[in-house]
């Protein structure tokens, strides 16, 4: 292109991107979803204004994790803790319990220490992206989340969604893995001077709901007159992903305890790593790089173990299938461990793969029970 059309081709550029933007607001007026953090259009338009706190959490609940898994968790939270500083003044064991089955239990720990930094300094977030990156656990795109959401910055937000409505919407052939560069410059080109905030959320309910993985509702878009992938006739072709690596499959063995009261025994993960914090069974030394032990002869003591199955859970990197054991003891307490009573269990930090290895042994444990 010649140097003299450039300036052109960008005053043209910024009149679609100001089109769509416009177009796309105008939708989620009318269809943006209810989501318990969020700030109605309505609400929004008489000067409501999003909490901080609550944006921040729901960001970091939903890394990695679906809006609908995290409705229940975020409720539970905004109930025990409805600011920052009852967060910051909760009990880390606390935090964990809430936590248990919500994965990536990295997200809690950070949850925690970023709720102490802010209460420390006053009790109020950072307006800015650059000041919100300085905060533990939160990224570049959390933080441009927030900064748009709560503060109405013009910061552009990318997560899955959004990247699969911008690949089809440029037809954006590069891996997806290489192609994020190319889509945050589209983004950042798109986002309005006027409700950068609500741009935001619109285009990731656009990608929850109409520019869906599968069968996306294109005649329901209101980018459809713009979206390149249309023309094409397959939009499912974007984003382009390459071939997926078969994970590794480990193994190891899990040992649940029970005493005659009905109590299970149960120790505290390390702080770092793996499941760091939470809480298990006795389990062999399993990590994400190396096989556990798989039989009884690894039991933590002697007891009359039986076999009660097998387990399987996936992490991010690796699947791992745990054989379990279950015995009944009179309750003797081996060193780092405790004897957690079965009306308690349901409410301990256990991670997902740890309630499978419980209920395996023995059925309905880590339900919560009706008083």
């Amino acid at each position: 292109m010649a140097p003299a059309d450039q300036p052109r081709k960008a005053q043209t550029d910024k009149v679609m991107s100001d089109d769509m933007a416009s177009r796309l607001l105008d939708w989620y007026d009318a269809h943006h979803r209810e989501l318990p953090w969020r700030v109605t259009p309505r609400d929004h338009a008489k000067g409501v204004r999003p909490d901080p706190y609550r944006i921040w959490l729901s960001e970091v609940m939903l890394q990695q994790t679906t809006v609908e898994a995290v409705k229940s968790y975020f409720r539970v939270f905004v109930d025990k803790w409805p600011d920052v500083d009852a967060l910051a003044a909760a009990l880390t064991e606390d935090v964990m319990k809430a936590w248990a089955g919500l994965g990536y239990y990295s997200r809690a720990r950070n949850l925690k220490a970023c709720a102490d930094l802010v209460a420390a300094r006053g009790g109020r977030f950072p307006d800015t992206e650059a000041g919100l990156r300085e905060l533990p656990g939160v990224g570049a795109y959390t933080s441009a989340a927030i900064a748009a959401i709560a503060f109405d910055q013009p910061a552009a937000v990318v997560d899955g969604n959004v990247e699969r409505v911008v690949t089809r919407l440029f037809s954006i052939a590069t891996p997806l893995s290489e192609a994020k560069p190319e889509i945050r410059d589209h983004v950042e080109r798109m986002v309005p001077k006027a409700r950068p905030g609500d741009f935001a959320q619109a285009m990731m309910d656009l990608g929850a709901t109409i520019c869906t993985p599968r069968r996306p509702r294109c005649m329901l878009c209101p980018l459809r007159q713009d979206c390149s992938a249309i023309l094409s006739g397959d939009p499912e072709h974007f984003p382009v992903r390459l071939p997926k690596a078969d994970k590794p499959l480990r193994r190891g063995a899990a040992f649940v305890a029970e005493r005659e009261d009905g109590a299970v025994l149960l120790r505290k993960r390390p702080e770092k790593g793996l499941l760091g914090g939470m809480t298990e069974v006795p389990t062999t030394a399993w990590t994400a790089r190396v096989d556990g032990a798989t039989t009884q002869a690894a039991a933590p003591f002697p007891a009359n173990w039986r076999h009660a199955g097998m387990i399987t859970h996936v992490f991010t990197h690796f699947a791992l299938e745990l054989e379990v054991f279950h015995a009944k003891t009179k309750g003797d307490t081996p060193a780092g461990h405790f004897w957690s009573p079965a009306s308690e269990i349901s409410g301990e930090a256990l991670p997902t793969v740890m309630k499978k290895a419980i209920e395996a042994a023995i059925p309905g444990a880590t339900k919560a029970r009706r008083v």
